[in-house]
């Protein structure tokens, strides 16, 4: 397991992280440790996943993610 920390971009509310968070889950082979308004931290198996499509999972959502 690789850790990602993500910075997060146009999150203004738990509704936001939780939309978050529920995206993240839904990639195979992670685990969000910890979602707040702005950050992410995810651990994930890359053989199942990376940052890149955790990143695009946050953008598609219309926040604008990026590793911190």
């Amino acid at each position: 397991m690789e850790t990602v920390n993500l910075s997060i971009k146009g999150m203004h509310c738990g509704g936001c992280a939780a939309k978050v968070s529920t995206a993240l889950k839904a990639l195979p082979g992670t685990r969000v440790e910890e979602v707040n308004v702005g950050s992410a931290r995810v651990s994930f198996d890359p053989q199942k996943t990376s940052a890149d499509a955790m990143i695009l999972a946050v953008d598609t959502l219309g926040f604008k993610a990026a590793k911190a």
